[in-house]
């Protein structure tokens, strides 16, 4: 298989990477992920118009790419600028209504690919572990309808969305994969109560209350009780989208760490020529490529089997929160004491490595998740 990026997948990342760079310079994106919006609606119109969203569906939902490396493409791209606009949110929800939605649900993907619909999963709750089974809310047939019930945590972007993408147990235990299903529901819709918070690497989440919740026939997903596999899908496309987002930030910290090497002096020559900060940069370069060869894999399999998709995902989850610590560790310690000041760019990318270990999945969720699945595979 050919690995190398195509012509247009090259394109767009040159055309995002010139577009962070000089519209989403270190000042703005501060200024942008630790205000009280935790996103700037002008820059998100802009990036749609670019073509940023759309890349990120296939032409039948609307897009023009869709594949597992356009979306590694976008990420990559967005993780070298530490971007917090509602990208991932828009790509989860977008690609729940792609795998299940009915044709009427399916048209609200055109708003959510320009840009005028921000959307968010609503699926962790207090408790739940990672685990995509766990779910406490409810959901209940009234008439013709349904009425939602139960509290969502660390919902991103959840303040801002228009669109939520819920999880709610229809039947069986709590714990059950049987019995989920997924609803489509308004941010503002009467009983939803939304606090919003700021995140310690920037952006927002939010704490999402769902209380005697009204929704019509036309708010549940796919078919009722059916819920899992589309939300184990979308789950991983996410999966796949924070290892490329990852990848970017680790190229960012390599390359002012480098830089940092190569310029600072003691005794009168550039500390880089010291062979053991030499012995300790190789290693991370050796590392950083690891990285990279994992989220092609996991990018790559994205279409396979489900056994082979989902252990390549949780490969490369289990990979990039490995390394992404070891990179945030090493570079600052590679920078001295100045590697931990807000006023330095490489102390929020290793906040932001760190951070994304702990959404969709922790290395050790995804470590036990990848040897459970062999073991079923062997079965």
């Amino acid at each position: 298989m050919n690995f190398e990026p195509t012509e247009d997948r090259r394109m767009l990342a040159d055309t995002l990477n010139r577009f962070v760079s000089e519209q989403y310079g270190f000042e703005t994106r501060n200024a942008i992920a630790y205000g009280d919006v935790g996103m700037a609606p002008a820059l998100w119109s802009q990036f749609a118009e670019l073509g940023a969203i759309g890349a990120l569906f296939s032409e039948a939902d609307g897009g023009f790419g869709g594949a597992g490396f356009d979306i590694a493409v976008v990420f990559e791209a967005l993780g070298r600028g530490l971007v917090v606009e509602p990208f991932l949110g828009a790509l989860l929800v977008g690609r729940a209504l792609a795998a299940a939605g009915s044709e009427a649900q399916k048209a609200l993907l055109a708003e959510l690919i320009d840009g005028s619909q921000i959307g968010a999963l609503a699926h962790d709750e207090p408790g739940n572990h990672y685990e995509l089974g766990r779910v406490a809310t409810r959901a209940k047939r009234e008439g013709d309808g349904w009425t939602l019930s139960g509290a969502k945590a660390v919902v991103v972007q959840g303040d801002n969305a228009d669109l939520l993408l819920v999880s709610a147990r229809t039947s069986g235990e709590i714990d059950s994969e049987d019995g989920i299903s997924l609803f489509l529901a308004p941010g503002n819709a009467a009983g939803v109560t939304r606090r919003g918070m700021g995140r310690m690497d920037g952006g927002r989440v939010a704490e999402i209350t769902f209380e005697q919740v009204q929704l019509g026939a036309d708010a549940l997903l796919g078919e009722e009780g059916q819920g899992f596999a589309t939300l184990e899908l979308t789950v991983g496309t996410g999966v796949l989208a924070l290892c490329a987002e990852a990848l970017g930030a680790m190229e960012i910290a390599k390359r002012d760490t480098l830089e940092y090497l190569q310029t600072r002096k003691q005794f009168g020559v550039a500390i880089g020529s010291f062979q053991a900060l030499q012995h300790r940069m190789a290693d991370l370069l050796l590392e950083i490529e690891q990285s990279r060869s994992a989220v092609i894999n996991a990018a790559a399999a994205l279409d396979a089997d489900r056994v082979t998709r989902e252990r390549a995902l949780s490969a490369a989850k289990y990979t990039i929160g490995r390394i992404g610590a070891l990179v945030a560790e090493e570079s600052i310690q590679m920078h001295g004491g100045i590697g931990m000041t807000w006023e330095l760019p490489l102390s929020h990318y290793a906040k932001r490595l760190v951070m994304i270990d702990h959404e969709l999945g922790d290395e050790d969720h995804h470590l036990a998740r990848f040897m459970a699945l062999g073991r079923e595979d062997a079965e």
